[in-house]
């Protein structure tokens, strides 16, 4: 295995990412994730005129104005849905915000704008999928976003102390209820009921030029999406690269003192596959930024590179991919740089991190 320490320039300029066949046409990139997780990589690659774009989301959320309207009207849940749409729209910042904007007072506390819009396109044109097409027109996104499934399930969690807890919302409110250290961890989680894929999902995953799985929670945003039936077959089935994007920090009572390896191995042991890179990154988080996180009981998680390559991923790019905000997240076009230099890699192309795309 090789690693890569990948230096993004000072100015971002898009980068080019080829497909891995021999025509000219954009390499057919698919996101699998939900949250902010995905908003990010999604964010940083919509600029990026090389690649036609598939975001495959999440379908679980319970919780907050999401859960409300999926108890109320009966649909699926549009909160992830309208992440991926806001993060590939090429309108204005303001139709963005518009979209992101929540009432904050009664009696509609906690109501976001765009989960409504898309509820109401839902009645009005007759089905989340159509509800979708109507504002990918809206905001003018770049790509297509595609929910994993369009049946209704719940996302269920197995701890080690044998307990079961259902729902996503439950599963997280769990950490954030937490005053101690002491949190039984997640062994498994399974989805009640079962559900089939949705087509689009499998046929965007048959197509890719590359598979990427984005940062975000492990079991409440990235493996529910590889719990769902026919994706993790796709997955295996597909000659596209796999590139997994590393977490920044580690999740008290699901992802504990867990390295880089360790996400890695959760990952491929649902995906059926082991990433063939790793994008992870460089450098020890400011301790004014990591300090609050301490009182969730997070930390940054380790890159353990011996480790990675004994697992059998491919590359390991390390590089600085996080945002310089009050918050610790992914930069979308840091991460987007790290991205095509890795697709260019494994493509067995040098990519020039500096060439603009016109």
């Amino acid at each position: 295995m090789e690693t890569r320490s990948v230096h993004t320039p000072t100015n971002f300029e898009v980068s080019k990412i080829d497909r891995r066949s021999s025509d000219h046409a954009p390499a057919k990139l698919v996101v699998i994730g939900g949250g902010s997780g995905s908003f990010s990589i999604l964010s940083g690659l919509r600029s990026n005129l090389s690649v036609d774009i598939s975001a495959i989301c999440s379908m679980m959320d319970s919780g907050g104005h999401s859960g409300v309207l999926r108890d109320a009207y009966g649909v699926l849940p549009p909160g992830d849905v309208r992440r991926c749409l806001i993060a590939l729209s090429q309108e204005t910042d303001l139709l963005r915000d518009l979209f992101s904007y929540r009432l904050d007072e009664a009696p509609y506390h906690g109501a976001n704008i765009g989960n409504l819009m898309i509820l109401a396109l839902t009645r009005m044109l007759g089905s989340e999928e159509q509800a979708i097409e109507g504002m990918s027109r809206l905001l003018n996104i770049r790509g297509e976003v595609i929910p994993v499934t369009l049946s209704s399930t719940h996302l269920n969690a197995v701890l080690s102390t044998g307990e079961i807890v259902r729902t996503e919302s439950d599963i997280d409110l769990r950490s954030a209820q937490c005053t101690t250290g002491a949190l039984p961890s997640i062994t498994s989680v399974f989805l009640d009921p079962a559900v089939q894929a949705n087509e689009k999902a499998l046929t965007a995953i048959e197509d890719a030029d590359y598979l990427i799985i984005a940062p975000g929670d492990i079991y409440t945003s990235i493996v529910p999406n590889l719990l769902v039936s026919g994706i993790t077959d796709a997955i295996s089935r597909s000659s596209a690269p796999m590139l997994y994007v590393v977490n920044l920090m580690t999740k008290h009572g699901e992802t504990d003192s867990w390295t880089a390896t360790k996400h890695v191995e959760e990952i491929a042991a649902y995906a059926g596959r082991v990433p063939d890179a790793v994008i992870a990154h460089r450098g020890r988080i400011p301790p004014e930024l990591s300090h609050s996180y301490r009182v969730e009981h997070a930390a940054q998680v380790v890159v353990d590179r011996g480790s990675l390559s004994d697992l059998g991923v491919r590359f390991v790019f390390e590089t600085d991919v996080m945002s310089r905000t009050s918050v610790i997240r992914h930069d979308p076009r840091k991460t987007a740089d790290a991205i095509a230099c890795a697709c260019g890699e494994l493509a067995g192309k040098e990519v020039n991190l500096s060439a603009e795309v016109s």
